[in-house]
């Protein structure tokens, strides 16, 4: 006979602080655990968390190379959001990237003599475009044949991926490259300038981010775009025309992850090629996620990841470990934040006469 102690009981309610602090727990946790995993390889886990952050802040230059980290982060971060919201997993990231580099791409290689205002204008309706489109032929998928949009998504980068290989060896391929498989070099004309020693890239996010905070919490398309995700039947109820607001939220979630894809080839690769998104539209989930699909919290997560990779790139060099290390450390950090959410969302309770709670 098994006689149990305790039970998880749903809560009803839980404060923003006590979240907050959940959170907070849940992080140093990772550390700790992250910590433990040096030690036991034989580094001093305190000079790796220093060095880490040394790599991310120690000079001008890693501080704009944190920053540059961050911009694609955010932009792509802000799209999966929108999809999310939805509750439209949106697993496609990396084929959306990929497709708006192509699209913007095919107008930086081709039309390289327009004034550069105008051709940084078209690169960047044309990245924004072609990202949305593909990412809207997965939300058809989903509105027609009610097909899973995680299978579809995720299976579109492969398409994406091998798409851009071939145009990398194939159409595309630099003649000049003595055979080597690579597309040639953007023009100036096709290059992001610079303001402040860092690529124009980050106004384009900061606006973003707010324009998607109030397009999701002041808007009334935003608005309906939450209510499908909590409830499809309280849509229809409510009036809101399902299809039509769904294949706009897809249609936008892709949008921004393309042109994310066109800033990243232009303004920091100054090349089209198959790593462009090098695994950005996975880490981008992670991220938005961890900031409860809040653009103003995406921010601030997408730069706190950021210090992490650019640290990882340091300890690489600096102390001789796999730059991999930031990779534990941010999976460490979703598995607890992730796990955090049982305790925002239920509670344990000692079964006894009194039905004491445990706190």
């Amino acid at each position: 006979m098994v006689i149990r102690l305790f039970q998880i009981i749903k809560r009803s309610e839980i404060t923003t602080l006590k979240k907050t602090i959940n959170m907070l727990i849940a992080i140093f946790l990772a550390l700790v655990t992250v910590a433990i995993f040096l030690a036991i390889l034989g580094y001093n886990p305190l000079s790796v968390y220093a060095s880490m952050l040394d790599g991310a802040f120690g000079s001008n230059y890693r501080i704009k190379q944190t920053i540059v980290n961050t911009i694609p982060l955010v932009i792509t971060s802000l799209g999966i959001l929108i999809a999310f919201k939805m509750k439209f997993w949106n697993i496609g990231a990396e084929g959306q990237i990929l497709i708006g580099g192509f699209c913007g791409g095919y107008f930086a290689y081709n039309f390289a003599y327009w004034p550069k205002p105008i051709l940084l204008l078209v690169m960047l309706i044309a990245g924004f475009i072609g990202g949305g489109l593909w990412g809207l032929l997965a939300g058809y998928l989903k509105t027609r044949w009610h097909a899973s949009e995680a299978i579809t998504t995720l299976m579109m980068n492969y398409i994406a991926l091998k798409w851009i290989v071939y145009l990398q060896f194939g159409p595309w391929k630099d003649p000049n490259a003595f055979g080597y498989p690579t597309m040639s070099r953007f023009a100036e004309n096709a290059i992001f300038p610079k303001l402040f020693g860092v690529h124009i890239g980050w106004i384009i996010a900061l606006v973003l981010v707010v324009a998607v905070h109030i397009f999701m919490t002041r808007t009334k398309k935003g608005f309906e775009i939450a209510v499908i995700g909590e409830s499809e039947n309280t849509g229809r109820y409510a009036g809101i025309n399902i299809k039509r607001t769904m294949l706009l939220a897809i249609f936008l979630s892709g949008a921004l992850c393309g042109l994310s894809g066109i800033i990243q080839a232009s303004a920091v690769n100054n090349i089209l090629s198959s790593t462009l998104a090098n695994g950005l539209g996975y880490t981008a989930i992670i991220t938005t996620w961890l900031a409860h699909l809040n653009a103003p919290l995406t921010l601030v997560v997408c730069f706190l990841f950021a210090v992490l990779t650019q640290g990882g790139s340091f300890i690489q060099t600096a102390m001789g470990i796999p730059s991999s290390v930031a990779t534990v450390l941010q999976a460490m950090i979703l598995f607890f934040v992730l796990g955090s959410e049982l305790f925002n969302n239920y509670k344990i309770v000692r079964k006894n006469k009194q039905q004491k709670e445990v706190k």
